[in-house]
């Protein structure tokens, strides 16, 4: 059913920052870049409804004065199997700490530990990880993280954040001045569509971040949220920018089973979090045999590749058809190359 605009002049917002989505990463942004001018940050829903809310397990980071920088750097590298870039990852880990103690300076409370090892947090274990590194807020770490971003981003007269918002198409130098693309073409800002009041604004900015997370939501069976659509991506795209590495695309390989009569089919698979299996949780077949040490000693190290083989022989018809199914979406817009998987 078509929307019926109303006849209204269309505004136009000028901002310093234009921030697409209101997850971890364009909030955490959108706080430090406050510091240096104005800020408006679009979110389809609610600013707590993000991919980031739903995340239960943890961040792991080097925190317990046993562990060292150089094991989890090795881990990661094992886990990636010669696809890690090893600049890349030694970077991230060893900045891991810092950006914890930011969190927390932000208003982030991790859970705490109740020993006497010296240990101030309680730190989980989840595959591939040879030590315990991972920081949690109970079972709803995302929604910790969240919850004190938003408020802190509410907290700063720089930032404006419009709620049920949703951003339709980057508005580009070169279309707006009818001129054909360059290659210093730039990003201007974004279309965006008032969801409640049904009006369409354009956002002019001097810096247009996209922070629109992923599109595990293309697949019928995934613990992702419904605003996990990809529509970011595919702005990215039809702006001209290079979309590469789309086969990596965020899942988690244990869910609670739902029959079809009882599934909604509109709402996400219930998350079963690796933190289970951390703590020694155990995978069964139905009738009671153990079998994820088949595909993969470490324990779920690179779990893409398992959920491939594991499809190949649970269920090999439809796998046949999943993977026919991917092979026909990589030829879309979104990817470039064949052997995209998810959950």
């Amino acid at each position: 059913m078509a929307v019926k605009l109303k006849k209204r002049r269309n505004m136009e917002i000028e901002t310093d920052f234009l921030v697409l989505g209101s997850g971890i990463t364009g909030l955490s942004f959108a706080i430090k870049a406050a510091n240096l001018g104005t800020v408006a940050i679009i979110t389809k829903k609610e600013t707590i409804e993000s991919s980031t809310n739903y995340a239960q397990g943890g961040i792991a980071a080097v925190m317990d004065p046993l562990d060292s920088y150089e094991s989890h750097i090795q881990d990661t590298l094992t886990c990636g199997d010669g696809l890690c870039k090893e600049d890349v990852v030694k970077f991230v880990i060893e900045e891991g700490p810092e950006r914890i103690k930011e969190l927390i300076q932000w208003g982030v409370e991790f859970s705490r530990s109740g020993s006497t090892e010296g240990l101030l947090y309680d730190l989980g274990r989840e595959g591939g990880h040879s030590m315990r590194r991972i920081l949690h807020a109970k079972d709803s770490t995302g929604r910790e993280i969240e919850r004190a971003l938003s408020e802190k981003a509410s907290l700063s007269k720089n930032i404006r954040i419009y709620e049920n918002y949703f951003s339709i198409d980057l508005i580009m130098r070169s279309k707006l001045l009818g001129l054909d693309p360059a290659p210093e073409d730039r990003c201007i800002g974004a279309y965006v569509f008032d969801i409640h009041q049904k009006e369409i604004h354009a956002f002019r900015s001097k810096f247009v971040i996209l922070a629109t997370g992923g599109a595990g939501k293309v697949y019928l069976v995934t613990t992702n949220p419904d605003i996990a659509n990809g529509d970011g991506i595919a702005m990215a795209y039809r702006a001209g920018a290079q979309i590469a590495n789309m086969e990596f695309i965020q899942f988690h390989p244990t869910s609670l089973y739902t029959s079809e009569k009882e599934r909604d089919f509109h709402a996400p698979a219930f998350l079963i979090s690796e933190a289970v299996r951390g703590f020694g949780g155990i995978l069964r077949t139905q009738d009671g045999k153990e079998f994820i040490e088949k595909y993969d000693s470490l324990l779920f190290s690179n779990k893409s590749d398992i959920c491939r083989c594991m499809s190949d022989d649970f269920f090999p018809f439809t796998s046949h058809k999943f993977k026919k199914s991917i092979a026909d979406i990589d030829k879309s817009a979104f990817c470039q190359r064949s052997d995209t998987h998810g959950n």
